[in-house]
């Protein structure tokens, strides 16, 4: 149970009272539902299973943490956006075409289930090197300019897709007005309580309320009323055959460039706030920064999970880390109600048939904002680590990231370059993960050629 003390808020240990165990898991599980639920829609992930991997995800790492360092770490594993350019471009490569809230063939996913679980094992690899060496080491071969352009890459190069989804069927309009909606939201209510913390979910609804209003015809219920209360997440199995795995292997994996440094950041970004409760409350610190090679053992665990059954890639959710900042609440037995919560929504047919409904342009005004923000965190991880922008090799280095990345994304069909390798990459090289690759060999090679000069990153 909680410590009392005069001091409110919960440390990662503390358990609350069940009542309010589950009030705090179900505002964590609002807080993720909406971001998540969106990488579902837009990448042709079925929404119950996504939410399955979710809560199986978030409480498989609360529990190894709380045996393997005795403390709970305490982060939720939701969908990332990171990837979303890779699912597109490896069902566009398998001649699907991704609708809106609408899934994807089963070999579609099972394809790309290969490369969530390339990822869960690279993130595993990766975590257990900076828990043996140190991050000093790993920064040597992936400094800020590389993670921070390869992020930027992800989100600019996905600003086609957000204006064609806010165009879809003439409704720009009311994309327009989701986006002003979502924005005003994020900024005006900011550090105003519950309603700070989900702007996104404002922004859906007030989109979806005035489509009804104005253009009822887009939106039907009737697959909602089809569909049964309670039915079973849809299962998928990976597949590691085919002419597209080594494609979906490499276009997906290589996603963790960006994921790793944030996963790195949110839970720097928590330790910070714990330890501070715990100080004013006059109690041990938990330090969690000190773990940081075995957190991203942790997301690893949680990406192998997704891929085993049909999830999307998922990392740990700033949303819910603002959350607990703001609440004081850093429980890891109230993200595990949540990921309980997350289990429970699976199973509720309605549910994914509801969401479902959500008009594509709408989702596109939500994605003008998010696709971009996510790009521009990557040039906030660059300035929060003070990257020398007026040394050639750094500027170098990211500027054929963002070029291959940004142009190839953009101006190749499925974001593929026209290199072909028959028998590995039949559909040419992926940009993004190609422009990340580049971008590491240009480093490592011209750092090892001056190594007297080695340029600040």
């Amino acid at each position: 149970m909680a410590t009392k003390t005069s001091v409110p808020g919960y440390l990662p240990n503390d358990t609350p009272e069940m009542g309010r165990l589950v009030l705090l898991g179900l505002q964590h599980t609002i807080t993720m539902f909406p971001a998540t639920v969106l990488v579902a829609l837009l990448c042709g992930f079925h929404v119950q299973t996504v939410l399955l991997g979710a809560g199986v995800s978030t409480i498989v790492a609360l529990t190894l943490s709380k045996r393997g360092i005795g403390m709970y770490i305490p982060l939720f594993y939701g969908s990332s956006f990171s990837y979303i350019a890779a699912y597109l471009g490896i069902a566009s490569a398998m001649g699907h075409t991704v609708q809106f809230g609408q899934p994807a063939p089963d070999h579609v996913i099972s394809v790309m289930q290969a490369g969530i679980i390339a990822t869960g094992i690279l993130n595993i690899i990766v975590g257990y090197i900076i828990k043996s060496v140190g991050k000093a080491a790993l920064d040597k071969v992936l400094p800020p300019v590389i993670t921070g352009s390869v992020a930027c890459v992800i989100g600019f190069g996905l600003a086609k897709a957000a204006l064609d989804m806010s165009f879809m069927n003439g409704y720009w309009g009311i994309a327009v007005l989701t986006l002003v909606v979502t924005i005003g939201a994020s900024h005006l209510l900011r550090g105003k309580g519950f309603m700070g913390m989900i702007p996104i979910l404002i922004g859906a609804v007030v989109g979806y309320i005035v489509t009804l209003i104005i253009a009822p015809d887009q939106i039907s219920f009737a697959r909602v009323a089809a569909a049964p209360l309670i039915t079973a997440p849809h299962i998928t199995l990976p597949d590691f055959t085919g002419p597209m795995v080594a494609t979906a292997i490499f276009s997906i994996s290589i996603m963790a460039l960006a994921t790793i440094p944030e996963s790195t950041a949110h839970l720097y970004q928590i330790s910070l706030y714990a330890d501070r409760l715990a100080e004013e409350q006059g109690r041990e610190k938990y330090h969690l920064d000190r773990h940081v090679g075995f957190n991203l053992m942790l997301d690893g665990v949680g990406d192998f999970i997704h891929g085993l059954f049909g999830a999307t890639a998922g990392t740990n959710y700033g949303e819910n880390n603002s959350l607990m900042a703001i609440t004081r609440n850093y429980s890891g037995p109230a993200l595990m109600a949540a990921g309980a919560i997350c289990i429970v929504l699976a199973f509720i047919g309605k549910l994914s048939a509801f969401v479902g409904t959500i008009p594509v342009f709408v989702s596109g005004g939500l994605a003008l904002y998010l696709f971009g923000v996510v790009g521009m965190q990557g040039i906030a991880l660059m300035q929060e680590n003070k990257v020398n922008m007026f040394d050639p090799l750094t500027l170098a280095v990211g500027a054929v990231i963002m070029v291959i990345g940004i142009g190839g994304n953009i101006g190749y069909p499925g974001g593929f370059l026209p290199i072909k390798i028959a028998g590995i990459f039949p559909s040419g090289l992926p940009a993004i993960a190609t422009a990340a690759v580049v971008g590491i060999v240009l480093n490592l090679v011209f750092t090892a050629l001056r190594p007297n000069e080695a340029t600040r990153h």
